[in-house]
């Protein structure tokens, strides 16, 4: 192209300088031809007529002398008989040769005609003598008038000529310029035309493919012709288009192995169970990949080897646990791999092992000596050519890693495949790690487990085996108060008293363990039917009311004049209500006061115990019906309780299809709230 615009235009400033050249010549040609006509031939015409007018003067003035006799005339004869040949003498100097000619030949004709008119100056006026000269004198002054007119007439006819030449020089060079200009212009055209054609029809290709790439025909390309530099945009664009294919493949086949890594991913986490993870990941990752071999090797604790945990070949699938097909790998491989927090991978391992060399850029000790004998032998029995590393943990605590082999030359890892393992095998990590803990928390669940089953044996056991010897005791202690023995002083009394309530509450604390023992083993149920809240309410506050009023606390009871029909089990919700009435009593200060309320609210029946006590913690409460938890204020003022009331009662309140509420300010007392469902007419109570 550029060759093209070169010789184009170099062409055009040729045809132009040439114009320019041509037009220069011919004004100069026509300036000189117009000089000479101005500058020479028209000053020898004025001087010639100077000459004329100068002879004719001279003529007439004696002539003049000769009729009149005028001394004056004949005076101004005299100046003019010198005048005349020294401006002939000055013409001849700066004229041509034919003009120096005529010049001499009116010279000569002067000087006859001047010998005669002295003569006729010389003579006297009207004489014969001077009549006789002057007709002598015609002659002459004719011949010189004649030469005269003919040198007139000569110079005009050159300057006619030379004014003629220039105009035909004029015209030539002006048709010569239009005519070179025509030319240029046609040349340009041309050239321009030609120019043109071969620069738009080659870019015309280029835009129509570039046209057809943006409108998704990746198939199109560019048309390589034209001019170099049109060629060189015509390839570039090719090669782009060579390049989006490429990366449109590589894309493509990122996106299908993003697919199969999502798809392992998903079987993977589908398994909690390490044996099943492992090998899901393993048949993943090597079918997934294309690999023809795949092993997971994973840590050991203790050991200072990782071996291989599972391994799969494209042939057989996954290979027995007895087979071993590569040796234990150094635990300082696996952690400087770790480390490095990137995959290795060779591409050529029989070059390295034949060369006997370190594998470049492997970790730890591989990197630096040469494999293992049992490595090598390892290796060279697989055929492996191409081999993929890929490390494998969580946080700073490596699991193991995946080893992927390939026996094909002409199958080398590839970037792309590269980036996916390292994906499938973080997913694959993760997995791994969820699944083991899951296997320590079972272990873990399993030991609570039984621990905790034992513990609620021992509970039963010991409540079973506490309530008999208790039962024999409350019965002797009954026929010691009813004096069947013999009468009792009043200290015997008192004793038998503070026997007779400590017995009670370790009766209540077997009962609370036994409750406890039914709820955790699944045994515990109710009995149902028709019970009225409000007498159980009311029966309950009295049977409290005695241990009140040795607390100086004072029990209150609000219920409504209409029965509150529950159905439901009267002995435990008689527990609930002597819990909460119990533990409003003891946790109240003396002159404090218990409210107990019963009322129904869309169809529900509320039943709160409130007390004026020392309340309990805000960060607390949360707990409050945790089993065997206390209020840290209850505990500090040293008030005896199991932690277990509150347990028991919420586990009735929500085998009644009800809940229960807290609301506590610490020092302002505390509220406990029972929601329970209201029995219909027939005495059902509604569905939960």
């Amino acid at each position: 192209m550029a060759r093209r615009l070169a010789v184009t235009f170099g062409l055009l400033i040729a045809l132009l300088l040439l114009v320019g050249a041509g037009a220069l010549t011919t004004a100069r040609m026509a300036d000189e031809l117009h000089d000479e006509a101005v500058d020479q031939l028209a000053p020898v015409v004025r001087e010639n007529h100077g000459v004329h007018d100068q002879a004719g003067h001279m003529h007439r003035s004696v002539r003049t002398y000769l009729l009149t006799g005028d001394a004056t005339e004949r005076s101004s004869y005299l100046r003019s008989r010198d005048d005349v040949f020294a401006t002939l003498a000055m013409v001849r100097r700066h004229t041509t040769e034919a003009a120096r000619r005529n010049l001499t030949t009116q010279e000569r004709h002067l000087r006859a005609y001047v010998r005669i008119a002295d003569r006729q100056a010389k003579s006297s006026p009207g004489s014969q003598g001077a009549v006789r000269l002057t007709t002598q004198a015609a002659r002459p002054f004719a011949a010189f008038e004649a030469a005269n007119h003919r040198l007139e007439e000569q110079l005009n006819a050159d300057i006619e000529r030379t004014e003629d030449r220039a105009d035909t020089i004029l015209d030539l060079g002006a048709w010569s310029v239009g005519l070179l200009m025509a030319t240029g212009g046609a040349l340009a055209l041309y050239a321009a035309v030609r120019t043109t054609r071969a620069l738009t029809r080659p870019l015309q290709s280029t835009v129509l493919a570039l046209y057809r790439l943006a409108s998704g025909d990746h198939s199109a390309r560019a048309e390589e012709k034209g001019p170099e530099e049109i060629k060189a945009v015509a390839r570039s664009v090719n090669v782009l288009a060579d390049e989006s294919d490429r990366m449109r493949e590589i894309e493509q086949e990122r996106a299908e192995l993003a697919g199969v890594a999502r798809a392992v991913g998903i079987h993977i986490r589908e398994h909690l169970d390490v044996e099943k993870v492992l090998d899901t990941a393993c048949a993943g990752l090597g079918e997934g990949l294309d690999a023809d071999h795949a092993f997971v090797l994973l840590t050991e604790k203790d050991s200072p080897v990782v071996r291989v945990a599972r391994a799969w070949s494209a042939g057989r699938g996954l290979l027995p646990a007895h087979e071993q097909p590569i040796p234990p790998v150094p635990l300082d491989v696996v952690r400087d791999h770790y480390r490095r927090g990137t995959a290795w991978c060779h591409n050529d391992l029989p070059t390295a092992l034949a060369e006997g060399s370190p594998l470049p850029g492997a970790p730890g000790t591989f990197g630096e000596d040469v494999l293992p004998p049992d490595a090598r032998a390892a290796a060279e029995a697989l055929g492996l050519v191409g081999i993929l590393v890929v490390p494998v943990g969580v946080g700073d605590q490596p699991l193991g890693a995946v080893f992927l082999a390939r026996t094909r030359q002409d199958r080398p890892w590839r970037p792309v495949e590269i980036e996916t393992a390292e994906f499938m095998a973080a997913g694959a990590g993760r997995a791994l790690h969820t699944a083991l803990l899951y296997k320590q928390e079972t272990h873990l669940v399993e030991k609570l487990r039984a621990l905790d089953k034992a513990k609620s044996d021992f509970l039963s056991t010991v409540s079973h085996e506490l309530r008999t010897p208790l039962t024999s005791i409350v019965g002797y202690l009954e026929l010691l108060k009813d004096e069947e023995t013999g009468p009792l002083t009043e200290p015997q009394q008192h004793m038998l008293d503070v026997v007779d309530r400590n017995a009670n509450r370790l009766r209540t604390l077997i009962e609370d363990l036994l409750t406890l023992s039914r709820i955790e083993s699944g045994a515990f149920s109710s009995k149902k039917g028709p019970v009225d809240l409000c007498r159980l309410v009311a029966s309950a506050a009295d049977a409290i009311r005695p241990t009140a009023g040795a607390a100086s606390v004072t029990v209150e009871t609000r219920l409504p004049s209409r029965p509150l029909v529950l159905r439901a089990d009267s002995d435990q919700l008689d527990r609930v209500l002597m819990n909460l009435l119990s533990n409003a009593v003891k946790f109240t200060p003396e002159g404090g006061k218990v409210t107990v309320r019963a009322e129904a609210r869309d169809r529900q029946a509320v039943l709160s115990v409130s007390d004026t006590g020392m309340g309990i913690p805000a960060d607390e409460q949360e707990k409050l019906f945790q089993r065997f938890f206390r209020a840290s204020n209850a505990t500090d003022a040293a008030i005896p309780g199991t932690g277990l009331g509150l347990t028991i009662v919420r586990t009735i309140v929500a085998n009644h299809g009800g809940e229960i509420q807290v609301s506590s300010e610490e020092g302002h007392g505390t509220t406990f709230t029972a929601l329970l469902p209201i029995a219909d007419a027939n005495g059902a109570a509604p569905p939960t």
